[in-house]
């Protein structure tokens, strides 16, 4: 067996929804929304299951959606893209393995930040590449040129760069995108960009993509996700946009990944991708809500939250609530003593992990957000220190 894999742990997300499961706990981890997705997708989707092909798509994407993520880009970031440099990926997490395995080679540098979302380094490892951690920290999360001076060297090829960022919930703004773009140009390497939550950015900030950056376009592979965008996580429609030089090695290892993904699904957020602004900023204005919602009703119950900028997540500072325990103990005790599931952040560091950190999910209907709160509530009664 390969010993990497053969000796990986379950994912922190596994486990937490499997003691969800078993002690029938409210589940405020894993993050999936249970509201929110169009029904005239789904219902699209639907018609192409009956009407249209169930063979093998294209092994790139069905043109219409190649040409869907090309328009949609160009209207809601400003992206001058040509459907070549479109892939169409069974998820983004496809997107991401596929991108890995193409562009390092065994002793490559791999620059991440951690907290870092748990598929990038097994995938970097498996192929071989070196990572080089830069550390992050809260509340702020912020990137310092110190510290990605060192983290970048003269064997770096590869930075994996998510924005907004999971677990952190930040968004990344002009400074700091300006410091990474001029280390990856100034060092020669490419930027793997995981823009999954790009349409998740609230109180009126702006997704900025790293490859609208000088010297970035040429540089950048960005990933995408439908299942983010559309709240249908399970449909793992993600996608690929990268200069030809970069995407079609990638495609290449798709085609031995994947190869393809479901038409019917295809079609579907092809046309979903082509919904007017009216869907996107309701859609925003919905899960901004719940934030609003878990965010009040935590600080009411006394305890101390960071700020979200996007993505689905809001995370509590345990030690500043009052709570003496370790994000991993207070987590396990949560869900087995109280009867709540969340995600302690120190899982997402590969070295010197952050403690005092758990992440929630607010993609979820407000009886789930307030039951999660009054169970939240009694695990900290119980365990405060």
């Amino acid at each position: 067996m390969n010993p990497l894999f053969a000796n990986l742990p379950t994912s922190i997300f596994a486990h937490m929804s499997a003691l969800a499961v078993e002690h029938g706990a409210v589940n405020l981890g894993q993050g999936f929304p249970d509201f929110g997705w169009p029904d005239d997708v789904v219902a699209r989707a639907a018609q192409a299951l009956t009407a249209g092909s169930n063979q093998y798509a294209p092994m790139r994407g069905l043109p219409e959606l190649r040409r869907a993520v090309v328009d949609h880009y160009a209207r809601h970031q400003g992206l001058a893209l040509d459907p070549d440099w479109i892939t169409i990926t069974s998820g983004a997490t496809e997107a991401l393995a596929a991108a890995i395995m193409a562009l390092v080679s065994p002793g490559d540098e791999v620059v991440l930040l951690q907290p870092v979302y748990d598929a990038y380094l097994p995938l970097v490892l498996r192929a071989g590449g070196v990572p080089k951690l830069v550390r992050l920290e809260p509340p702020n999360w912020e990137i310092t040129a110190h510290a990605l001076d060192a983290a970048f060297s003269s064997n770096t090829r590869l930075v994996i760069f998510n924005n907004p960022h999971n677990p952190s919930a930040r968004v990344f703004g002009h400074a700091e995108l300006s410091l990474l773009a001029t280390h990856c140009v100034a060092h020669d390497c490419v930027a793997l960009t995981d823009e999954v939550w790009e349409h998740l950015v609230f109180d009126g900030l702006a997704h900025i993509p790293l490859s609208s950056l000088p010297g970035m376009a040429e540089r950048t592979v960005k990933v995408g996700s439908a299942g983010k965008i559309f709240s249908l996580t399970g449909w793992k429609v993600g996608w690929i946009a990268a200069p030809p030089h970069l995407g079609r090695p990638i495609s290449m290892a798709h085609q031995y990944v994947a190869y393809a993904t479901p038409p019917n699904l295809q079609a579907a957020v092809a046309f979903g991708l082509g919904k007017d602004d009216d869907y996107y900023g309701a859609m925003r204005a919905d899960f901004a809500a719940a934030r609003d919602w878990l965010d009040a009703a935590l600080r009411d119950a006394g305890f101390v939250t960071l700020r979200a900028d996007g993505t689905y997540f809001l995370n509590v500072d345990l030690v500043a609530s009052g709570v003496a325990l370790e994000d991993m103990a207070f987590c396990e005790r949560a869900v087995r003593g109280a009867g709540v599931a969340a995600i302690p952040l120190s899982a997402f560091y590969a070295e010197d992990p952050v403690t005092n950190v758990i992440r929630l999910c607010f993609a979820k209907k407000r009886e789930t957000l307030e039951e999660g709160v009054k169970r939240l509530s009694a695990a900290k009664a119980l365990f405060a220190g």
